[in-house]
């Protein structure tokens, strides 16, 4: 906390006499410590979600976590793109499923040390209108374990719950979106890729073209957390923002290769509120379209 209200002090002192600014931004209502989990675990209405696979959830994950697969709440299209936003009714179902209702306050985390699957799961609560009940364990389930914390193999019994009809959200955009705001100011467009994917070294997806959309800014996904897996501190992720173009008062538009990697930095962004959006298709999406691309100037 103390951390927090010195960076929003720095903030407002860097940007006296500015109509806006990049505030602290909600990081401690979106991230939650070993601690606080192991305090709140019995809580009422917590739900717990592990993001792995079912092998790594069998073997170990934190008591009454509910599996959410590599590829939980999302479809693959009928064009082809493989990690998609549900429909709202299905995503409802789904959620439903996991014990997810009007009551709960869920709680996120990663088996292992990347924090994208995740995050991914983040942004589909956040797109489904739970983005203030929902939660990132900073640090996963190995900072869990590195805490001293218990795990189990037992799954939890499933739960009837109610879930009202869904309130979507538009943290979702489109190619057209992207194109039409491709230059268009108070706009960063951020690729969350790998740098050998972002200069076109190295194509990455099957089917995708080597380069990047025209305009974006790289901010490697990997950058925003530490070597312990847990989200860097709000000086070091504003620091990754400004080099990657983004200003004060930016609206950032995030894509990867399918739309996974780009959701880390997508909650990077929201921790230091800073309005943030999913192109979902990504660069997959993209490349499909035969839309323009741009390479790194030679040196």
């Amino acid at each position: 906390m103390l951390k927090s209200l010195l960076f929003a002090a720095a903030i407002a002192t860097a940007t006296v006499g500015s109509t806006s600014a990049w505030a602290a931004g909600p990081r401690d209502e979106l991230l939650v410590t070993s601690s606080w989990l192991a305090q709140h675990a019995t809580d009422k209405d917590l739900v717990i979600l592990h993001v792995g696979t079912p092998d790594g959830y069998k073997a170990k994950h934190i008591p009454g976590a509910h599996l959410v697969g590599p590829n939980g709440l999302t479809v693959k299209s009928p064009e082809g793109l493989v990690t998609e936003l549900p429909p709202p009714e299905d995503l409802r179902a789904e959620m439903q499923g996991l014990g997810i209702s009007d009551r709960s306050r869920v709680i996120v985390y990663s088996e292992n040390d990347g924090i994208a699957r995740a995050t991914r799961i983040m942004l589909t609560l956040d797109a489904a209108g739970l983005g203030t009940k929902a939660s990132l364990l900073d640090g996963g389930l190995k900072g869990w374990e590195a805490d001293g914390r218990p795990v189990n193999a037992e799954a939890p019994p499933a739960t009837m719950v109610v879930l009202s009809p869904l309130k979507m959200q538009s943290r979702i955009v489109t190619a057209d979106y992207v194109q039409s705001h491709l230059k268009a100011p108070g706009y960063t467009v951020i690729d969350a890729r790998a740098p050998e994917f972002y200069n076109g070294e190295k194509p990455g997806i099957e089917g995708a073209v080597p380069g990047h959309v025209p305009g974006a800014h790289n901010l490697p996904f990997t950058s925003v957390t530490g070597p312990d897996g847990k989200l860097k501190s709000p000086e070091e992720l504003k620091a990754l923002f400004t080099a990657a173009g983004v200003k004060t008062g930016d609206h950032v538009i995030a894509y990867c290769h399918i739309g996974i990697q780009a959701t880390a930095v997508i909650f990077a962004a929201r921790t230091l509120g800073i309005d943030a959006q999913l192109y979902d298709g990504s660069f997959q999406d993209w490349s499909k379209r035969g839309l323009p691309v741009e390479m790194p100037a030679a040196k």
